[in-house]
């Protein structure tokens, strides 16, 4: 048994030993029941400090993977879902009064709600349609099924609806990922995501991005270097950077997963219908392994909680099954919603009408910033990722001005080659020259007309 857990250890960390340790469990090598060696013996065969096996066996425990019976010895009993949400409580602004004027909440990531359709007509025209009669039919509207398939980047095995992006990943990730797994994320990432990675106690690995998303070598080397069972990204609109996937992009990517059959890609298409770049997926080439999702929170509002999730059936039909156990299914009601804002001509050019603002809106401030001397980049969607000389003094500054911002720092998976913060560009309607005056002072930047033109990428793309 000795033998067995050293021989599966190559990083002797203590989070190393832990995921090593949570694969044999998950593998059944260790099966329920099985009493671990001591720490002692389990330091000495490896040559390393008793505190850190210690250390090892404390997060097998707090995950439910291990428990300690006292003197009769430490067991593999089988992991259990703690949930944290740290780096997503660093990202809000405090929406206070400051140097005696109203904040301007850039901090939040949320759509503008003037720029949201006006569900009231849509309701009506739903009027008193009988949408459920049975806890067993099926989780998704036909209607909304055939609309949504219409729209897919690539034929769907399946489809089923949940309650939001982040439901949609919580839920994919407790069918892809157990605890010790490897996973491969964008470096910036969102930091919720990177919450539910880490509270199933997967190892994340950041791999770095430039304006087209996942550089294909950098995806590559990461590949080679560990044996992960997904890769996140977001096809487009890249949180926080506005990075956006061309094609081309998407196809080499393809080709570089190709070579690791077992690795589960999952796409995060957050921001849908106000994205300026054309929908795009790796499932075009490789269908059988990429699971889909399209959130419509923010076109059409993020109060109707609904997503859609398509890819293999291995996968969505155990989400689907597992909702059983819970919601069931997403409100039909909403769903209804849904269809109707989707197919309605005037609906549909409102959400047109919102992503060229936006579009506006980012290109304004970008441009504003540039002639700064800023380093920012808002390729995409509704944030701007703007590189600083010290997070903590540009927060400081921009509170001082009464401007509240997201810190960068939950956005790191491995530490940037500079400090960021997100701006949320899709609520600036004006005063952009005001404001990236700022911005400007916040950054650390040079005066303007002091130095050379930044370019429109972060410092932060390796």
């Amino acid at each position: 048994m000795l033998a067995l857990i050293a021989g599966a250890i190559d990083d002797r960390s203590a989070r190393g030993i832990a995921a090593a340790v949570s694969r044999l469990v998950t593998a059944g090598t260790l099966p329920a029941g099985t009493r671990l060696p001591t720490v002692r013996d389990v330091a000495r065969e490896l040559g390393i400090s008793p505190t850190t096996v210690s250390e090892a066996w404390r997060s097998l425990a707090r995950a439910g993977a291990i428990q300690t019976r006292g003197r009769s010895g430490t067991f593999v009993s089988g992991p259990s879902v703690p949930r944290q949400r740290l780096r997503y409580a660093q990202l809000g602004g405090r929406v206070s009064e400051l140097g005696g004027g109203l904040v301007r909440d850039y901090s939040t990531g949320v759509p503008d709600y003037d720029l949201l359709p006006n569900l009231t007509e849509a309701l009506r025209r739903i009027g008193d349609a009988r949408l459920t009669t049975s806890y067993l039919d099926g989780a998704v509207l036909p209607g909304l099924e055939a609309v949504l398939r219409e729209r897919w980047p690539f034929p769907p095995e399946q489809l089923t609806v949940v309650d939001g992006a982040l439901d949609a990943l919580d839920r994919i990730t407790g069918v892809v990922v157990r605890f010790g797994d490897h996973v491969l994320v964008e470096d910036p990432a969102f930091p919720p995501m990177l919450d539910l990675l880490e509270s199933v106690g997967a190892t994340v690995v950041g791999v770095p991005i430039d304006e087209h998303g996942l550089r294909p070598e950098a995806l590559a080397s990461a590949l080679r270097s560990v044996e992960p069972v997904a890769v996140y990204v977001q096809p487009r609109a890249h949180n926080p950077t506005g990075a956006s996937m061309t094609q081309a992009r998407a196809d080499k990517l393809a080709r570089v997963l190709a070579k690791h059959p077992s690795v589960t890609i999952v796409e995060d298409d957050h921001s849908g219908g106000i994205a300026t770049a054309p929908p795009v997926s790796l499932g075009r080439r490789l269908p059988d392994r990429t699971v889909h999702v399209v959130s419509f929170s923010k076109s059409h509002g993020p109060d109707l909680r609904l997503a859609a999730i398509g890819g293999p059936s291995s996968v969505v039909t155990a989400v689907t099954d597992r909702r059983l156990l819970g919601p069931g299914w997403s409100s039909r009601l909403l769903q209804a919603v849904l269809v109707d804002l989707l197919t309605d001509p005037s609906t549909v050019e409102q959400v047109a009408h919102a992503r060229d603002e936006y579009a506006r809106r980012r290109t304004a401030l970008l441009d504003a910033l540039d002639s700064r001397g800023v380093t920012a980049t808002a390729g995409d969607g509704i944030n701007l990722w703007m590189a600083v000389a010290n997070q903590q003094v540009a927060m400081l500054t921009l509170a001082a001005h009464g401007i509240a911002v997201a810190p960068g720092a939950p956005f790191e998976v491995s530490h940037l080659d500079s400090d960021h913060v997100r701006v949320t560009a899709g609520l600036v309607r004006e005063g952009y020259e005001e404001l990236a005056d700022v911005l400007a002072e916040a950054a650390g930047a040079p005066l303007r007309g002091s130095g050379p033109r930044a370019t429109t990428h972060p410092r932060g793309w390796r």
